[in-house]
């Protein structure tokens, strides 16, 4: 069914007057009376009652009226939410995590601006539930975040990252290609305290041991853990992206433990309900553009 003939339909009836319509729609008012013609062909069902130059509402067409008026209505949500998806906004307003600030937003902002010069950016960062906290209360558009879920939100998987074993070079296990969980329990250990599910998949690991590892420190800091390793004061179970410059110059060795394959840590975009579909597909789509889930191995080749 042609939209233009029901719109047509639609405005005769809000004016009462074939020639307002018209003039409403831009179109001379034969054009008018012919999509209104045509419309009541494709119902199969007159809807006006013409008297001269006077006219009335059939039955049925004050029995399809509220309907025209329901489709029209609908369509133009839709255009007006497309558009919105299509627009680009004044101002991008993004809350995220310190991890994802410092090791995700470096790749993924230059790319942005580059695609819009004209949008100024405006971050802010915060924990995963202030970052919520914000989005909610509409301090900013788009959070990155850890795994997170509430019912006005709409969360999207943006990154994977690896958790690795890594040892500083020159450390023993740094020319073998893989250990077990009972020698890593033996080494000083820096624990990067991340509170997600997979971390308590290493803690409970090292529970099944006879002897407790040995925890040198517990560090809450991502860049902190990673020096101390970097400074040989133990080894330590980090994000694979934080130690991408290290491993390509080699001063930082990841270690294979067949029993904590596929631990990771997920970067999620979201964005309030029903809302900011656009910056979210944009994040996403740069995200593809940047091959970023391969970076580790191919990307720090390139770099």
């Amino acid at each position: 069914m042609n939209i233009e003939n029901m719109e047509a339909f639609v405005y005769v009836i809000h004016y009462n007057s074939f020639h307002k319509a018209a003039d409403a729609l831009f179109l001379s008012q034969p054009s008018v009376s012919a999509r209104i013609q045509s419309l009541e062909r494709e119902l199969g069902a007159k809807l006006f009652q013409r008297e001269g130059r006077h006219f009335s509402l059939t039955e049925k067409g004050k029995q399809f009226l509220p309907y025209a008026r329901q489709i029209l209505q609908s369509y133009k949500k839709g255009k007006q939410q497309l558009r919105q998806m299509n627009a680009v906004p004044d101002e991008l307003r993004l809350g995220c995590t310190v991890s994802a600030s410092t090791y995700i937003l470096p790749e993924l902002l230059p790319a942005f601006r580059r695609k819009y010069r004209e949008v100024p950016v405006k971050l802010e960062t915060a924990s995963s539930e202030a970052i919520l906290e914000k989005l909610l209360a509409k301090e900013i558009d788009v959070g990155l975040v850890r795994s997170i879920s509430h019912p006005d939100i709409d969360a999207v998987r943006l990154y994977e990252d690896p958790i690795r074993l890594f040892v500083y070079a020159g450390h023993p296990f740094a020319s073998r290609s893989g250990v077990t969980v009972e020698e890593v329990g033996r080494q000083p250990l820096v624990f990067f305290e991340c509170g997600s599910l997979d971390w308590m998949k290493i803690h409970r690991l090292f529970e099944a041991l006879d002897h407790p590892p040995s925890i040198a420190m517990h560090i809450d800091n991502l860049e902190t853990a990673k020096k101390l390793v970097l400074r040989g004061t133990g080894i330590s179970f980090l994000p694979e992206l934080c130690a991408r410059e290290e491993m390509r110059e080699g001063r930082l060795i990841p270690i294979d433990i067949p029993s904590l394959s596929g631990l990771s840590l997920g970067t999620e975009v979201v964005t309030r309900k029903g809302e900011g579909t656009g910056l979210r597909d944009r994040f996403m789509e740069l995200c593809l553009e940047l091959d970023l889930k391969a970076y580790p191995t191919e990307m720090a080749a390139r770099a």
